[in-house]
Order: C-alpha cells, then sequence, then structure tokens
C-alpha cells in the first residue's frame, strides 16, 4: 500500500533522515586502509544505541536472504554491488566500498548510501561514482507534483545509459515511513509519463547502482552479498526524498552535501 505522509509525520522523517545523515558522515570519516569493516559496524552500532534508534538491518529477514541480516549497515566492497555483510575484512589502498545504512528514529525510518574510494583513486572507478550521483540527482529532479514515477526511474536510466552501463531492475528505489522497504518500486530505468501520479507526501528513497561491465548478479556464499558475475565493480548512491509543495526534498543530506545532493 502506498502511503502519504502529513507534514507532522514529515517531521520524524526529517529527524531519522538527519541522524542517518550523520551516520554515514561519521563512517566516511572512518573508511580508510587498514579499517575493518567490523569496525564500520560497530560505529553504527555505537551510534545507533547512544541516539536510542533501532537498526534495520540487524534482524531483518527477506525472502532474498538466507538468514537475518545481523549487522547494522551494509558494506559491499569492490565486485560487491548490493547488500555487502560485513565480515572480518581489512580495507586495503585501491578498495572500492559502498556504504548502505538504514534506521528508524521515534518509529520513522531513513536510508541512504555512499560509494567511496579508499586510498588511491581509480579513474574508471571515479567514473562509475560520478555517472551514479549523476543519476540520483537526475531522479531527485523528477520526483515532484504533477510528475509519474516514470519520469523518475527513465531520468536516472538515461544517466547511466548515456555513459555506457546497464541498468539492473532487480533492485531500486521503494517507499519508506514506519518501515525500511515498502511501495512502491521505483525501478532504475522506466518509461517517462508512466506510472504512479507522485503526489505530495510521497517519501522514497531513491537507488541508483551500477556495475562496471555487466548488469547480472550472483549471490556470495554469505547469504547477503550480491556480487557481478564477470567480478567488475560496483557503486550505489542512495538519498530519502519527499515530494512537497516547493518540490523534493531530500531528507539524508550529508554535512558535505550542504543543500545540494
Amino acid at each position: 500500500m502506498i502511503e502519504l505522509r502529513t507534514p507532522a509525520e514529515l517531521d520524524g522523517l526529517r529527524a531519522a533522515g538527519r541522524f542517518v545523515a550523520d551516520v554515514l558522515d561519521e563512517l566516511l570519516d572512518t573508511v580508510d586502509v587498514g579499517v575493518n569493516l567490523l569496525d564500520l559496524d560497530r560505529v553504527a552500532a555505537r551510534m545507533i544505541a547512544d541516539r536510542g534508534a533501532v537498526s534495520c538491518y540487524v534482524d531483518y529477514h527477506p525472502s532474498f536472504g538466507k538468514s537475518p541480516f545481523g549487522k547494522n549497515l551494509c558494506t559491499s566492497v569492490n565486485d560487491a554491488a548490493l547488500h555487502g555483510l560485513p565480515s572480518d575484512r581489512v580495507l586495503v589502498d585501491g578498495d572500492l566500498v559502498s556504504l548502505d545504512f538504514a534506521a528508524s528514529v521515534d518509529g520513522w525510518v531513513a536510508d541512504s548510501a555512499v560509494t567511496v574510494q579508499v586510498g588511491t583513486p581509480r579513474e574508471d572507478d571515479q567514473r562509475l561514482i560520478d555517472t551514479v550521483e549523476r543519476a540520483l540527482v537526475a531522479g531527485i529532479a523528477q520526483f515532484r507534483t504533477g510528475n509519474k514515477l516514470g519520469d523518475v526511474s527513465y531520468a536516472i536510466g538515461r544517466v547511466a545509459k548515456d555513459a555506457g552501463y546497464d541498468v539492473n531492475l532487480q533492485f531500486g528505489g521503494h517507499g519508506v515511513g514506519r518501515t525500511m522497504h515498502g511501495d512502491p518500486h521505483v525501478p532504475n530505468d522506466g518509461r517517462p509519463g508512466r506510472g504512479l501520479k507522485l503526489q505530495r507526501g510521497l517519501v522514497v528513497p531513491i537507488e541508483p547502482w551500477l556495475m562496471q561491465s555487466t548488469a547480472e548478479l550472483y549471490q556470495d556464499d554469505d547469504g547477503w552479498t550480491l556480487k557481478s558475475v564477470d567480478g567488475s565493480r560496483g557503486a550505489h548512491v542512495e538519498h530519502t526524498v519527499a515530494v512537497t509543495e516547493s518540490g523534493p526534498e531530500v531528507l539524508t543530506l550529508r554535512r558535505a552535501q550542504g543543500t545540494d545532493p
């Protein structure tokens, strides 16, 4: 069921969005060569406890996961594109890591993701990151009253395909509110002018993700991490966004982004 949020409910979602952004800011300050993925998860766990928030991931067990996730953060490294289960792995120079975090604050959920290079940057990785970030901006720009959901999906897909990347439609954006995943599903490609009419109060995490040379995934033996079938690297970005009278409002802006996603 698609739910439209009242102004009072949006205030709750804004508070959740600020917390999620603060956690990702702290994680971005922590990521470096020599940092263990489990240490990153511990940062998220500490901040959740300090805030009195609730992890959306620890007990999460959808049909596509082999067991409850059991951690507070998704850490997808190199050929892992999505749902990376933190493990006893130390980041090394040249790694590409996506951090995906969702939490509930006073019963309201926000969800966001960012991808960064660790240590020495690689040109092909930066091009991938730049593309998913431009796709996110393009999708957010279409998330306004009078448009259709297909306009958002089309804008994301056009950026990706114009840059030469294939788009996977299996996983994408989704409704959010009292739970982490709800309706509508927001694929990362689509047809303009089609689908749900966007109305004030709709809140959706928009999340473009791409892999360098494929759109096909397989599930790792850990039962969660989704990897590219050809070993190419992945990037994933995400913001929780609300349709408002004045246009799209990004609820998960991080410090470095100011007012511009």
